[in-house]
This record gives structure tokens, sequence and C-alpha cells, in this order.
């Protein structure tokens, strides 16, 4: 039997003070579903129930309900009551008179009034608490008068704005059961918000994972958690090992130099994808019998599980010094110009590819009026630069004439190669003054930039590697001195969740089934 919808969102647009907040939402929720509206703050789940319960217009879109387009309609004329987060119950009434408020408001008879409100009590497991005052309730006790007083009237959806977010851990855990047996019980279509995929994965037929105002994935618990449709969803349901592959073809993935049968299909011929593998589907064998193999990093044991860290593929780093010295500005004779700059290094083998805009950003070379601060242009720089090892003089100049000169060192660097993870990486060491350091907006990216740091695959040295940059000191309180700067590749890392127990340091094995690998296209966000 074809299920019915019962709310319809077709192109929900919602701004906030010129920020949108819905971008266009389209969502079908049919009768008797448990729905789940999942996402951080700010994704528009919340604005999404508010405009369904009337409590907000969109700007665009229409909201039909039980096929009538209910967009015009004042709250208290939509067949749906809500539960807020804060229960909002009467403090001055009973639990009895709290459940019974929407009644009395019907003016329904006094014993129909008694039947429901009885019925509701059983529903929620507080038969005797009828003449209970609520602010003696437990939070979970006042929860379940919010929902019995919502039932009670009867509607054909449920509204609950994370109404569980107020519970303590053990108790919020009883109550997700206890919202599924409810709506199990009454057979209506609850629609549930929360930013907590545990409450989602246990209560749901449906969820809705949402981000920045848009849907990423509509699907049942288990296709949201074993087919997630993107890096996103996959990192937000769960815990997930995240890797860049290549889908050569159907049911074949290549990653880590390494290709997999896998369960996936309708790639484009060796597409980049991401592949995930969760926690739970990977299992430590033996060496020879791994898939891949790496050493165990850590192992956290987490009650019914050990969680083991096995690095499968080593990072790559080099570790260079940083020389901060005084300031060396030079200033015009007038002293209306200051000028900059610093040594620095460079391998014989890019001294042919060097330009005049590279020899300035790896010198730093800046020129400004002391007074106002505006930069002044490098209008000349006069060196004789020559691919053998050795130090070279550099002269800039402003258009004034006012000049520095500093030197380049050509040097034969040797770099680090890392054979297993297929990279190479290197970097120089360098002097800096405190200001540059100070001052500078982005300095990871300066000091890689300073450092001519690079990294590079080395079967292809046109393929970069991205690097991080680790270093001991506050750039703020930078003194003279020398500082050691390490410039650093990503290790591959496997977290897996087993019921054995490894050793760290012990070179293992890793192994999994084709269809625990999940395929999925890149996103960009």
């Amino acid at each position: 039997m074809e299920k019915k919808k019962i709310i319809e969102f077709r192109n929900i647009v919602k701004n906030f003070d010129g920020q949108i907040v819905l971008k266009g939402i389209n969502l079908d929720i049919y009768e008797n579903e448990f729905v789940t509206l999942l996402g951080p703050s700010g994704c528009g789940k919340t604005t999404l129930l508010r405009i369904l319960g009337g409590f907000l217009d969109a700007d665009e879109g229409s909201v039909m309900f039980d096929g009538e387009e209910i967009s015009q309609k004042p709250p208290y004329e939509r067949e749906l009551n809500t539960v807020f987060q804060k229960y909002a119950l009467f403090p001055h009434l009973s639990v009895y008179e709290n459940i019974a408020f929407g009644l009395k408001i019907k003016k329904m008879s006094k014993d129909i009034i008694d039947q429901k409100v009885m019925k509701m009590l059983k529903l929620i497991g507080l038969e005797g608490y009828e003449d209970k005052n609520t602010t003696l309730l437990s939070g979970g006790q006042q929860q379940r008068v919010a929902i019995a007083r919502a039932l009670v009237n009867e509607p054909k959806v449920l509204l609950l704005d994370e109404p569980l977010a107020a519970l303590d851990l053990k108790l919020r855990k009883e109550m997700q059961y206890e919202l599924k047996r409810i709506q199990q019980e009454v057979g209506i279509t609850f629609i549930f918000v929360t930013h907590d995929q545990e409450e989602a994965l246990t209560m749901s037929d449906k969820i809705v994972v949402m981000k920045g105002g848009e849907i990423q994935q509509v699907g049942t618990p288990e296709e949201i958690y074993n087919e997630p449709a993107n890096v996103y969803v996959a990192n937000f349901i769960g815990e997930s090992n995240i890797i860049s592959g290549k889908m050569l073809e159907d049911y074949k993935v290549r990653f880590d130099d390494v290709t997999f049968d896998c369960v996936d299909f309708g790639f484009r011929k060796d597409e980049p994808v991401d592949v995930v593998l969760r926690p739970e589907d990977i299992d430590i064998v033996d060496v020879k019998d791994g898939k891949l193999t790496g050493e165990v990093q850590s192992v956290l044991f987490k009650g019914v599980h050990y969680e083991i860290i096995v690095e499968t593929v080593p990072g790559t780093s080099v570790t260079v010094n940083m020389r901060v010295v005084h300031n060396r500005d030079v200033t015009s004779e007038d002293g209306t110009e200051k000028i900059s700059a610093s040594d620095f290094y460079v391998d014989v083998e890019d001294v042919e590819a060097l330009d005049d805009k590279d020899i300035i950003a790896f010198s730093n070379a800046q020129a400004w009026d002391p007074k106002t601060d505006e930069y002044i242009s490098i209008a000349r720089i006069e060196y004789d630069l020559r691919p053998e090892e050795g130090e070279y003089p550099v002269t800039f100049s402003t258009p004034k004439g006012t000049s520095v000169q500093r030197n380049i060192f050509v040097v034969n660097q040797p770099f680090v190669k890392n054979e297993r993870a297929n990279e190479g990486v290197m970097a120089f060491n360098f002097s800096k003054t405190v200001d540059e350091i100070i001052e500078s907006q982005a300095l990871d990216t300066d000091l890689k930039t300073w450092a001519n740091a690079q990294g590079w695959k080395l079967t292809d040295e046109d393929q970069s590697v991205d690097l991080s940059v680790d270093y001991d000191f506050e750039p703020e309180d930078v003194k003279e001195g020398v500082y050691k700067i390490t410039f650093s590749t990503t290790g591959r890392e496997f977290k897996i969740h087993t019921t054995d127990y490894s050793e760290e340091g012990q070179e293992v094995g890793l192994t999994f089934f084709p269809e625990d690998i999940h395929v999925m296209s890149k996103v960009v966000f």
C-alpha cells in the first residue's frame, strides 16, 4: 500500500537580515513517519519547523498539509501541535489541568476531557500523577506532560523542537525510546529537530540531514549511516575514516596506491572520489593477511570496545631553523621612505625558474611611508644569479632610489624522501625580523613561503602535496633567537573499533570486505 504524503515543502526560502537561512527546501513527509531534521546549529532545521508550525512565514515557496496549502493559515488552525525545548507548562496548574487545557478551550464536556486526560496519563506512564504540581516533577516527567498536552488534541502531526536537550544523558537515552514508543502507539507523524546524531539514529524512520540551509541527504538511518551521500554526512553521522581515492571503473576503487574491489558503480572512469570506511568495519589481522599494513599508534579502552589508531602511511616532515633578528629597516635620507628585506635560500635546481616576483616574495621585500604606513612599490631589483652554489647579493629599490641589499644563498638542498608514502618534502633555513613575524596576517602561509617549503609525489614531481606547519612560539611574544619550524604532510591513520586488544607499536594488517567500502562523489563546501 502506497504511503500518503501529509506534508510537502516546495522551494522554501527564508532570509534573516539579508542572510539566507533556507535555500529552496523541497521535502515530502508521509503519514505515521518519525522524521528527524538533523544538523548543526544554524543549519535551518528549527526555522523549517517553525514555518510548518505557522510561527514564521517563508519568503518564498509553499507548504502543503494533507493536500491543502496552509502558508496563510494561523498556527491554531493547523492540525498540528508543538513541543518546545522549554516545555512551557503552566506552573500554577496541576498535571491534569495542564493536559486538559486545550480541551477546555475547545469547550469539551467534563467526562470527555476526563477520559482523554486519563488515557494520555496512561500513555506517558504517569497514572496517579494527575494532581501533582508540575514544578515538582523531574525534567523527564515534565517533558512527558508537555507531550501529552500536545497529543490530547489529536493532531495529525506533532512537532518536537529539541525536546530532549535539557535532560541529562541517562534520562535522554530513556526518553528516546519512550518517544518512539509513544509515536508508534498514537500512530501519527512526528517531526523531530535535533543536532544529536544518536537521537536521530535511535528514533527515526527517516532522517533529513541539513547544512547551511540545504538538505544534504534524506534516507533511513541505515541508508544515512551505511551510504552517506558526501563527506559532510559521513562525518556528521557516526565516526568515519575518509580517504581520497579514484574510481578506476565500476566496482574498482583505488586509494593509498592499492586497488580494491567495491560494490559501487555509475562513476566516471578515473573520477576522483571520497571513500568512507567505518571504524567498526575494519578488522585487525596478521600483517600477512592484511589488505593494508601499519603500526598501532594508540589504544584507548572505551568500555565495550577498544578504539585503536593504526598508521598505514607515515607522514613526511622536515624541520628547519628560523633565525629571528633585529629589525633591519633602511630609511631614506629625508625620512619619507623605509624599505626592508631578508636573506633567503633556494635550491640550485630552482634558480632558473625564479623571477622577480618570486624573489620579492621569498625575501619579503617591502617599502612603505613611515608616517602613513602606506606601501610603496618595489621599482627595481638588481641581482646576478646563477644555477651554482654560492652567495648572491640582491638589491631592492623604490622609485626614489631608497634601497636595501640582501643575499640569496643558492644551495644543493637535500630533501626528505618517504618511499612508503611516495612523497618528498623540502624546506630551507631562513631569517626574519620580529616585526615581520608579528605583522604577518597569515603566518602559516608566510612560513611556507619564507622557507620555500614544498612537498611532492616522488612518482610525479608536478603533483604537489599539502603541508602543515608546526612551531612552538606565540607570534605576538616572539623574540630574537632561533626557532624550529616543522613542515609535514599528513600520514594516513585509520580508526578501528574492535573488541580485540593490540599493543602500541605493533605491526598489524587491516582487512575489510568490498561492501564495507562506501564511495562518494567529491563535493566542495
